[in-house]
């Protein structure tokens, strides 16, 4: 199991903006090339979101299921690789001083990433983690939101 946290200096609605936003999932999920709001309407619960997933030139497909969403605070979801199984991924978001804490958990589900879970994964996915947070963390500081390009196309 691995869980990792970070602090944005933004209010957990900015947070929120981005972790509600499909088309913004590739910005800050390691290795995702492209994303595809494939059933329902992300995050809500059953919503499945399909995408390419890689390193280099080896590629996969995948898809994650929203398990639990809790607006602004808690996102839920279970992301499925193939033959190779599913994880579950718990995102919360809590208010802290003047931004939030964003805390991720990961362990997996089923599959061979089950039955081969290993302290070295685990390590793995420490590293995997901290970059996703760093990558959340710049996209929530810096990116605008759906809102904010939503009420721009209004303007």
């Amino acid at each position: 199991m691995a869980v990792r946290h970070v602090w944005v200096n933004r209010k957990p609605d900015r947070v929120w903006s981005v972790l509600g936003d499909a088309d913004r999932y590739q910005e800050w999920v390691v290795g995702t090339r492209s994303t595809v709001e494939a059933e329902g309407n992300w995050p809500e619960v059953g919503t499945t979101l399909r995408y390419e997933v890689g390193v280099g030139p080896l590629a996969m497909q995948g898809h994650t299921v929203v398990r639990i969403c809790e607006p602004p605070g808690r996102l839920e979801l279970e992301a499925s690789a193939g033959r190779l199984g599913s994880a579950r991924i718990a995102i919360s978001v809590s208010p802290w001083g003047e931004g939030s804490l964003i805390t991720m958990d990961e362990h997996p589900l089923r599959g061979a990433v089950a039955t081969l879970h290993t302290a070295p994964m685990d390590v793995a996915l420490q590293l995997r983690h901290r970059l996703m947070l760093s990558r959340l963390r710049n996209v929530v500081e810096s990116g605008r939101s759906r809102a904010d390009r939503e009420a721009g196309s209004r303007a």
